[in-house]
């Protein structure tokens, strides 16, 4: 970055100003462990979209400015800065992490006129991405680093090798290993050294940006926006979960669910009439298969209208949810900001009149087809249309449904992407959808997670396709139209246990794959991966075959069965794990490596994961496999299904046929553990089964209502156990709510 020599400073409290010849810079202490780093290139007074509040705490910082170079230094960091913005962060050990990289980028050579005729004419893309952008920094490295983060980018755990981009995409053909966007943009990386502490990395711009972790050189590695500000914070702890506890402190924490919306759902695109949900809804309990909600696609809508019910084919409003409800099934619906332009229809005549839908340089109201046709885009990002969008929500809310599942919000559109010049706004401020274009699903999650909080009081069950950084304080998330391929069910891993340290906690894929057709196998083995998804729903599309376990036969039935149960079974140490991650932000699935980074072998495992700390699962996920290697890390594990107990520190040969999932517990733990239930809610949790591996053990547990905010008020339970010489020794840390009328012990 060229911007000459560095003239001077001036130190404002936390926040210390650095004047060079032709920029300014301002680094901005956090805390002890997190600097800001901003080049205001675009905008100096620019408001956080994912960091709401300051977070800023009184810290205790050095800083020098001798012989044109400036020092910073926290108990926990130092960052040298000199000429032309060159900087480095150290680590308290002394050891360099961060580095400008003082070289040119090596650009890839332009292709001639010529070599792109040629591709074009067999069919390949040759975009030309041969340049510099408008906001650029390069790092130096090292060539010790993995790269993990970035949400549910496709590819392996480790980034190294890869690029990807920031800019929200609905792609529906097959996501393949290096697609460089999807659905979502959470520009954060986590880099691990093997010399040195963690440390990570947020870059908060919301523009078009750009993430290349040493795919165009060995020598560097960069960040790169099209417009916007070089905004970023860097984080250093003493282990990767730090790491995630300071990203997640600064972007938020996803809030406690409902325990219902951590059951069974199931879902299609094409379910077309009430006696379509009715028959599955029959089918899953006939088939005593656990389940929280039949979903509804968008067929239920009259016209792809949101916020309507079609009557024709669903029957009167409310009538077929509150006879499901009998049975214990909750009513979760699909929405998409697209409204119909259709004169006479309540939300778009509203809209018009409010003036809040987004508009076109000639300040006409701009116009896309989605699934209604013809369809205008509300202008989230300003609080009065968040607000009546959430208000609309009393019309769905009022006919029973409990969950609210945002899709379509990169924006999709059929005629072609919105331009970029379509006129949004971010609070006031008018801006375009080249800003806004990342943050349009966060905007519309914020909308909806609010309406529905204030209109039924409980803690809501929202489900987005597209966000930003920061979106799961609203919202929880699946990866998208993935396909039934085995290469899906393989990325499924990666995706999840990045997502998790991405702050999204609560996330799960389509079971069985939404485009394609499933097939037996494959199904069976996707619902073993998915059995500690947080999110953890089946879902197709129209046009393929039916996917619900029963279209398979008796045996993958019964296979289905045995792991929506097993879910079941987990659930209060799922819950206890969202819990936890109020408090640090840690994931509930989360890769090896989360937990072991002082063993290599964990650095690039991709095909296995922890639950927490006491659960090691090893789906099967390649086709035809009746068994598979797993690398078990140090300490004692406990197969769950034969009880045998194996060292870890090594790799096995474990046993799967189709019917058995690997999954392992961790010597010296207690799991909590409930009943089976057709769904939550059938009968009362009034005992607590704990899962005890070893002659000694520990484990807390944590009890509330599973559906209000009156946690906060104190109403919940915490319980302490140690298991030795065969007694339990159980402890209240803290007392609000009803205790269980019995807790019974199972040893494994």
């Amino acid at each position: 970055m060229n911007i000459g020599k560095l003239q001077n400073t001036k130190k404002n409290n936390n926040r210390v100003e650095l004047t060079f010849e032709k920029s300014k810079i301002y680094l901005e202490v956090i805390t002890e462990n997190i600097v800001r780093v901003l080049n205001p290139c675009w905008k100096e007074d620019y408001e956080s979209i994912a960091i709401e509040k300051d977070k800023s705490v009184d810290t205790d910082f050095n800083f020098e400015f001798k012989s044109g170079k400036v020092c910073l230094t926290t108990s926990s960091l130092k960052l040298e800065i000199g000429d032309n913005f060159t900087f480095t962060f150290i680590d308290k050990n002394g050891i360099e992490l961060l580095t400008t990289y003082s070289g040119e980028r090596k650009l890839r050579q332009t292709l001639s006129e010529k070599s792109k005729k040629l591709l074009e004419a067999e069919g390949h893309d040759v975009a030309d991405e041969n340049k510099d952008y408008k906001v650029q920094v390069l790092f130096k490295r090292f060539g010790d680093e993995y790269f993990y983060g970035m949400g549910d980018k496709t590819g392996f755990l480790n980034k190294n090798g890869y690029k990807y981009e920031n800019w929200n995409s609905d792609i529906p053909q097959l996501h393949h290993e290096n697609m460089p966007a999807l659905y979502k943009s959470i520009p954060y990386v986590m880099v691990k050294k093997r010399s040195g502490q963690p440390f990570g990395l947020f870059f908060d711009n919301t523009f078009h940006s750009y993430m290349d972790f040493s795919k165009e050189s060995s020598d560097y590695y960069y960040y790169g926006a099209d417009n916007g500000n070089l905004d970023f914070y860097f984080m250093i702890g003493d282990k990767l979960p730090d790491i995630v506890e300071e990203y997640s402190y600064l972007t938020g924490r996803a809030p406690m669910p409902q325990l219902w919306t951590l059951g069974y759902h199931q879902c299609r695109w094409g379910y077309e009439s009430a006696e379509d949900i009715r028959r599955i809804a029959h089918k899953m309990r006939e088939n005593k298969i656990p389940c929280e909600s039949v979903q509804y696609d968008i067929d239920y809508m009259e016209g792809y209208r949101v916020f309507t019910w079609d009557e024709e084919n669903y029957e009167p409003k409310g009538e077929l949810i509150k006879e499901l409800s009998k049975d214990g099934f909750k009513a979760v619906c699909i929405i998409d900001p697209g409204v119909k332009k259709d004169e006479g229809y309540f939300c778009y005549d509203e809209g018009v009149e409010k003036d809040f839908f987004a508009k076109d340089t000639d300040g006409e109201i701009y116009v896309n087809e989605v699934w209604p046709g013809d369809a205008v885009y509300p202008d989230f990002g300003r609080k009065e249309v968040r607000d009546w969008w959430g208000e609309n929500h009393k019309r769905l809310a009022n006919m029973g449904m409990q969950g609210i599942w945002n899709d379509m919000n990169e924006p999709a559109s059929f005629r072609g992407p919105l331009p970029l010049d379509v006129q949004f706004h971010i609070g006031d401020r008018l801006t375009d959808h080249s800003e806004v274009h990342n943050v349009y699903g966060h905007f519309m999650s914020k909308a909806t997670f609010e309406g529905m909080k204030k209109i039924t009081g409980k803690r809501p069950l929202v489900i987005t396709r597209a966000c930003y950084a920061g979106t799961q304080k609203y919202s929880a998330v699946w990866t998208g139209d993935n396909q039934s391929v085995w290469s899906h069910l393989r990325m499924l891993i990666p995706q999840l246990c990045n997502l998790g340290m991405s702050g999204f906690t609560i996330a799960g894929t389509d079971i069985g794959g939404f485009g394609g057709d499933s097939n037996p196998e494959l199904l069976s083995r996707w619902i073993e991966a998915a059995a500690f998804c947080t999110f953890f729903r089946n879902h197709c599309a129209k046009g393929q075959i039916m996917q619900e376990p029963w279209e398979f036969g008796n045996k993958t039935v019964d296979i289905y069965r045995k792991y929506v149960e097993l879910h079941y079974r987990f659930l209060p140490y799922i819950y206890d794990l969202l819990r936890i991650s109020q408090e640090t932000g840690a994931p509930v699935m989360r890769p090896l490596v989360y937990s072991y980074e002082n063993d290599p072998n964990t650095y690039e495992l991709n095909d296995e994961f922890l639950v927490g700390d006491n659960i090691l699962v090893a789906p099967v996920v390649e086709q035809g496999a009746t068994k598979r290697m797993v690398y078990l890390p140090e300490g004692t594990w406990v197969d769950y299904w034969t009880k045998e107990r194996i060292s870890g520190g090594q790799y096995i040969i474990a046993d799967a046929p189709l019917d058995v999932l690997p999954m392992y517990i961790r010597e010296g733990s207690i799991t909590p553990m409930y009943a089976p239930v057709q769904y939550v809610g059938e009968k009362k949790y009034d005992t607590l089964e704990l899962l005890i591996a070893g002659d000694t053990a520990y484990g807390t547990h944590y009890q509330d209502n599973g559906e209000d905010y009156k946690y906060l008020d104190g109403e919940y339970n915490m319980y302490s156990f140690k298991y030795a010489d065969g007694k339990l020794e159980t402890t209240m840390e803290h007392e609000g709510y009803e205790r269980y009328d019995d807790i019974k012990v199972v040893r494994i």
